[in-house]
């Protein structure tokens, strides 16, 4: 005799209508809309230069309306009309050109001999644990130590040329890239260089192949602070004395009240620590990139 097989029922299906509208309403809510993907999308580079752009402009322009409306006072403040005519004589004359070198040179070997010096001191203390703590005290107190208050010493010791802006410039840029360097040092992994050594590793061979690769990193994000205190150090010293340089010039035009000048070195200043930092960022990204690859 044939047995009759009864049809699954509803509850036995292993999909039913309820469930389906089910599954809809849930890909509806957790995906979000294409017109939210598009909007988190990352602007494209000229849209955000031409913003940029835009907001200086406006910034000149408001500033140029509200001296000629008297509502900004020019003697304080100037005007950009004024500025940039006092720029075209600076830069035709060639003193505004000679002091950007001046100022340029001394923030350049101030932050290679600082970061150099400052990675080389932090990576020694990884040879001795007690040279270590007896040095880093003493760091600390010369990173606390206000540097404008050695400026005056570094100045009368090195005379007005370049090399006392080269010292202040390597003063503020070395402390940081030693406490920098030392944090990374002691970052280093113990379990890999117990490794090493039990492979029979020497220390030399251990600094070489761990400790050094492991710090990279750490002083390659650290070169876009470094370049900013390396001009800090480099125009603090133009303001006590100097021969040359934008902070002399700037300083000699706030003593003759010459307020177009001071902006016109203000602006200078600006377009060359903007200069200087997108190399660095550009060299710092590659270098970054490098040490990744080579991992």
């Amino acid at each position: 005799m044939a047995t009759l097989v009864k049809p699954p029922t509803a509850e036995a299906q292993p999909t039913s209508e309820g469930s389906l509208q089910e599954l809809a309403t849930l890909r509806r809510t957790t995906t979000p809309p294409m017109r939210r993907r598009r909007s988190e999308k990352e602007p494209r580079g000229w849209f955000v230069a031409a913003l940029r752009l835009g907001v200086v402009v406006i910034a000149l322009v408001g500033w140029e309306l509200g001296v000629r409306a008297g509502l900004v006072d020019p003697f304080f403040w100037s005007q950009p009309s004024s500025i940039w005519e006092t720029g075209v004589i600076a830069f035709q004359s060639g003193d505004i050109l000679a002091d950007a070198r001046f100022t340029f040179t001394s923030t350049v070997l101030g932050f290679i001999i600082g970061v150099l010096g400052g990675v080389a001191i932090g990576l020694s203390f990884w040879w001795s644990r007690a040279y270590a703590l007896t040095a880093e005290p003493l760091v600390i107190a010369f990173e606390a130590m206000p540097k404008l208050a050695l400026a005056p010493i570094v100045v009368l010791v090195l005379g007005l040329g370049m090399t006392s802006k080269v010292a202040m410039a390597t003063a503020l840029v070395i402390v940081i890239q030693i406490l920098n360097t030392y944090s990374a040092v002691k970052a280093v992994d113990k379990d890999l260089t117990t490794l090493m050594y039990s492979l029979g590793a020497s220390r030399w061979q251990v600094f070489v192949k761990v400790v050094v690769p492991s710090t990279l990193p750490w002083v390659a994000s650290s070169l876009r602070v470094a370049i900013g205190l390396a001009l800090t150090g480099a125009i603090v010293g133009e303001y006590i004395g100097s021969n040359a340089g934008l902070g002399r010039m700037i300083q000699y035009a706030g003593s003759t009240y010459d307020i177009a000048l001071i902006w016109v070195g203000v602006f200078t200043l600006a377009a060359l620590s903007m200069a200087l930092y997108l190399v660095v960022s550009w060299f710092e990204k590659r270098l970054l990139s490098n040490i990744t690859h080579t991992r």
